[in-house]
C-alpha cells in the first residue's frame, strides 16, 4: 500500500492552488537558500569541527535580531527571539558532514579533505543531507521574522554539532541548553529522506528511529604457529562461533513483535597465513526501540561471548572484553498530540499525496535526547523526501536500479524540493504552535 502511495506522490508535487503567504515567502527566498545549500555542500565539516557552518548560521541569526550564543556544547549555536507572551518553540538543524569521498558528480561537489580523530585521512561529504537542513533552518528563520506580527511567544533556532556521532544533543544539554536558555514546550526537526520521492513529507507517530549502540568484542586466544593449532586457542574460530551465536539473540530471545538488530559489521584478526593470532576484534551495531529490548540485547551479547569462550577452553584471564562505545544514540519518540496535529496541518497544505504516514526505521538520530531530557516537551522529527523524480521513477520499474541511501557517496537529493518543502512545513508548524490567542 505504501509503495502505491509513494508512486502516486511522486507524480503530484504541485501544491494546492491559491495564494499562500508562507509558500510565497518560501519560493521568493529559494534562490538565496539554494546558494546557502551549495556553499554548505561544497564545504562540509566533520563532527565537532563545524566552525565555518556555525559561524554562517550565527551571523544570519544576528542579522535577523536574534540573541545568539555560540560554542554551546562545542560548536553549537543557540539563537533566541522573544516575541511577546506564549509558548517556546525550538527548531533544530544539525551541521556535521561525514568522512565520505563524494562521487555525485555535482558541479559543487565537496573536495574537502580532513583527518578523523582516529588518524584516517579522508574526503568529507554532506552524505546525510545536513546541508539541506541548514539551508532550510535559515529559510524558516527568515520567514518567521518577516511574519512576527502573526505569532507570539519565543522561538529558539538550534544549530547542533556532532549528530553523526550521537554526541551533539547530549553535549548541548550538558552545557546548559535547558537552564541557560528558555526551555521549549515544543521541539521540531526534519531529516531529508533517501527513500521518499522529492517533496513528500513522512510522519511517524511514536517510535520513529532506533536505539543505536556500537559494541566492540575483543576476543582473546592463545597464539601460535598455524602448523600446530593444538598448541593454541584460536580467537578467529572463537570469534566465528560468537558471530553465529549472536544471530540467535534476535531470532530466539527477542519477542518477534519487538524490532531488534544485531549486526557484526567488522571482524579483524591475524596478520599472516601461518600464524594463529592471540586476539581478534568484532565490531557490532545493535539496534532496538525500547529500553528493555536494548538491555536484553546488550546483556545477551556479554553472555554469549563469555559462554562461547568457556566452551572453547579459554582461561579466565583471557575472557572476551566487551566495550559499549559512548556514542550511543537513544531511540526517537514522536509524541502525541503534536505529531497528529502537524499531520493534520500539513495534509491540506501540501495535499494528501504528499503527506504520508511512514513506518519507523532502524536508523538513529540524537534529536531524541531533547525529549528524553524532559518528557513534558512535545517532540517531532519528520522526513522530507529527497529522491529526484527521474531517479525515483526508474527505481520503481521492474528490475530498476536501487536508490543510493543516506551516507552513500552517491546521495544527491533534489535539494530544491527538500529545502522548499521543509521550509514551508516548518514555518507553518511554528506559526500554528505560536499563533496568537
Amino acid at each position: 500500500m505504501l509503495r502505491h502511495l509513494l508512486l502516486a506522490s511522486a507524480l503530484v508535487l504541485t501544491p494546492p492552488a491559491g495564494a499562500d503567504p508562507v509558500r510565497d515567502a518560501t519560493q521568493k527566498a529559494m534562490p538565496q537558500l539554494m546558494d546557502f545549500y551549495r556553499d554548505f555542500h561544497a564545504n562540509p565539516e566533520l563532527s565537532l569541527h563545524e566552525t565555518r557552518s556555525a559561524g554562517i548560521l550565527a551571523a544570519e541569526a544576528r542579522k535577523l535580531g536574534f540573541e545568539v550564543t555560540e560554542k554551546v556544547g562545542g560548536t553549537g549555536v543557540v539563537a533566541v527571539l522573544k516575541n511577546g507572551p506564549g509558548p517556546v518553540v525550538m527548531i533544530r538543524a544539525d551541521m556535521d558532514g561525514l568522512p565520505v569521498i563524494e562521487q555525485t558528480g555535482l558541479p559543487f561537489a565537496s573536495k574537502v579533505r580532513a583527518t578523523t580523530e582516529g588518524g584516517v585521512e579522508t574526503g568529507v561529504m554532506h552524505a546525510c543531507g545536513h546541508d539541506t537542513h541548514m539551508a532550510s533552518w535559515i529559510g524558516t528563520m527568515r520567514n518567521l521574522v518577516a511574519m512576527k506580527a502573526k505569532w507570539s511567544g519565543t522561538l529558539i533556532m538550534l544549530a547542533q554539532p556532532a549528530e553523526e556521532r550521537g554526541m551533539g544533543a547530549r553535549m548541548m544539554l550538558e552545557d546548559g541548553l535547558y537552564t541557560r536558555f528558555p526551555k521549549p514546550q515544543f521541539a521540531l526537526a526534519f531529516h531529508d529522506s533517501a527513500s521518499l520521492p522529492a517533496g513528500t513529507i513522512g510522519v511517524t507517530s511514536g517510535y520513529a528511529l532506533a536505539n543505536v549502540d556500537s559494541v566492540d568484542i575483543l576476543v582473546k586466544g592463545v597464539g601460535g604457529h598455524g602448523a600446530y593449532p593444538h598448541t593454541t586457542r584460536d580467537p578467529i574460530v572463537l570469534g566465528s562461533r560468537i558471530v553465529m551465536a549472536l544471530q540467535t539473540l534476535v531470532s530466539r530471545e527477542i519477542d518477534p513483535q519487538s524490532p531488534a538488530v544485531v549486526t557484526v559489521g567488522s571482524f579483524h584478526g591475524g596478520a599472516k597465513h601461518n600464524i594463529i593470532s592471540d586476539q581478534a576484534l568484532l565490531q557490532l551495531t545493535v539496534r532496538s526501540y525500547t529500553p528493555e529490548v536494548r538491555q536484553q540485547l546488550l546483556e545477551g551479547i556479554k553472555r554469549i561471548a563469555r559462554g562461547e569462550a568457556i566452551a572453547a577452553g579459554i582461561p579466565d584471564d583471557r575472557m572476551p572484553v566487551i566495550t559499549i562505545q559512548n556514542e550511543f544514540t537513544p531511540s526517537t519518540f514522536n509524541t502525541e498530540p503534536l505529531t497528529g496535529r502537524m499531520f493534520a496541518l500539513w495534509t491540506p497544505r501540501f495535499g494528501e499525496a504528499r503527506v504520508l504516514k511512514t513506518p519507523a526505521v532502524m536508523g538513529g538520530e540524537d534529536f531524541s535526547r531533547y525529549w528524553l531530557a524532559d518528557k513534558s516537551i512535545q517532540s517531532l522529527i519528520f522526513w522530507v523526501g529527497g529522491v529526484p523524480k527521474a531517479q525515483w521513477d526508474a527505481s520503481q520499474a521492474p528490475g530498476g536500479p536501487p536508490l543510493p541511501s543516506l551516507h552513500s557517496p552517491f546521495w544527491a537529493p533534489d535539494a530544491e524540493a527538500v529545502v522548499s518543502t521543509a521550509t514551508e512545513a516548518m514555518t507553518a508548524a511554528a506559526l500554528d504552535l505560536l499563533k496568537k490567542k
